[in-house]
């Protein structure tokens, strides 16, 4: 999940790290950069049990639009029937113990997931295309960004999976929903065809998200006038606490960028810009290299 990742437009957007619309190839082990599992991870991953589907009230700061990387999501604002087929990816111990798009405390040993759209918090059922393997986790962080993935999970949640080696797997992620009574009911999982009749492409989400920004350039935008000089946009959020989540996240992702990150409040946003630097050809230089880690460029600017 988690690089949260430029983001520009309206609404509270997640806290992890923005990643790629080309992503690095993947080291050994199948994790981005330096993340991977923990120095001590517990013995008894397999024991852990799934989350427990219970009704709680839906996070009002993360069910509004938002923007990360040039491209727009929109949120379901209620629970309601989800089924989509994607590529699963994992993510540990470069955000464990780190604020989740909720405010929540990160915890890569627990059952649960990062989603672009789904309500958060909300239970799913994830299962494994290719082996047939299924677990219930609880949605409590926005991603990912990286290219077309359609879930990030947890840790543990990847080990239950089997995708801790590959770093990746085709699955299935259906919402669970409560019944008449009022009861979060998990229906079984759906019986898992043969690798090869596994579905190669993420569904889309029900929700209608604008197609990502154009690869090829950076695009400029007139910021306003006051402090001179060129910066980066990599996100707006309506929130300060997400704007604040996604800079540490960020700071911890690009450790080069971290003191030209700040929080730049506008018109009722909280944007996350790099800079300032002296010429556009600079801010542009700026912008690949972290393309090159994310996959996505930000957004040019003057102010």
């Amino acid at each position: 999940m988690l690089f949260a990742a430029a983001l520009s437009g309206c609404g509270t957007a997640p806290s992890r790290d923005a990643p790629v619309a080309k992503a690095p190839p993947a080291r050994a082990g199948g994790y981005y950069l330096d993340d991977g599992p923990g120095e001590n991870p517990p013995a008894n991953l397999d024991s852990i049990p799934d989350a427990v589907p219970r009704l709680e009230p839906l996070h009002r700061g993360a069910i509004r639009p938002y923007v990360v990387m040039g491209r727009h999501y929109t949120p379901m604002t209620a629970l309601a029937p989800y089924k989509a087929r994607g590529l699963a990816t994992w993510y540990g111990r470069r955000y464990h113990g780190k604020m989740t798009s909720t405010g929540e405390i990160y915890d890569m040993y627990g059952m649960t997931a990062a989603h672009t759209v789904l309500p958060i918090p909300s239970y799913v059922r994830v299962t494994n295309l290719q082996n047939g393997r299924s677990v219930i986790v609880r949605v409590n962080d926005r991603g990912p960004f990286i290219d077309n993935r359609l879930i990030d999970v947890s840790y543990t949640a990847a080990h239950r999976l089997g995708i801790l080696a590959t770093g990746s797997a085709q699955v299935e992620v259906e919402s669970i929903l409560p019944d008449a009574t009022g009861a979060m009911v998990a229906a079984a999982p759906t019986p898992a065809p043969a690798p090869r009749e596994a579905a190669p492409g993420p569904a889309a989400s029900p929700a209608a998200d604008s197609p990502p920004a154009p690869a090829h350039a950076a695009p400029q935008v007139a910021l306003a006038a006051g402090a001179g000089g060129f910066y980066l946009q990599l996100g707006a959020f309506g929130s300060r606490e997400n704007a604040e989540s996604f800079l540490a996240r960020l700071r911890a992702q690009m450790d080069w960028l971290a003191q030209a990150l700040h929080v730049f409040p506008r018109d009722g946003l909280h944007r996350v810009h790099a800079g300032p630097y002296a010429s556009q050809a600079e801010a542009r230089q700026v912008a690949e290299r972290i393309t090159e880690a994310l996959g996505a460029k930000p957004f040019v600017l003057t102010r």
